[in-house]
């Protein structure tokens, strides 16, 4: 299911719901890059994302080595920001979709939130 969003890439960014996106990054070869500010990771995050907030994607830096080669599912509070960097890195030539509804709606998905020291946490 993923590589088929994913090759339709060319047209754009792929739209993932919460539950496609932890299928498809958990089960799949996808990774989860968080692009929210600190203080928002540190208040609860998916786990096993990465976190690379979108102004440093914005500045220039660098995917994190374990994100590189891969395809790249973006997250963010509300989806607004991560649609946006799911646009940027797809005109870097990354295979990179966004999760509708961020971190708010994968918190009403029921899916997993790990907070900045592994326990349960919330989001922000």
């Amino acid at each position: 299911m993923f590589s088929l969003q994913f090759s339709l890439l060319r047209r754009g960014p792929a739209r993932l719901t919460p539950q496609q996106a932890h299928r498809q990054t958990s089960d799949g070869p996808a990774v989860l890059l968080d692009v929210r500010e600190t203080p928002e990771w540190q208040a609860g995050y998916a786990p096993g994302a990465l976190h690379l907030p979108l102004s440093r994607l914005r500045a220039g830096a660098a995917l994190p080595e374990a994100v590189r080669g891969r395809p790249v599912v973006l997250i963010c509070r509300s989806g607004n920001r991560s649609r946006t960097a799911a646009d940027l890195l797809a005109a870097r030539g990354v295979a990179a979709g966004d999760v509708v509804g961020g971190m708010t709606a994968w918190g009403r998905a029921g899916l997993p939130v790990t907070g900045g020291r592994g326990t349960g946490g919330g989001t922000a």
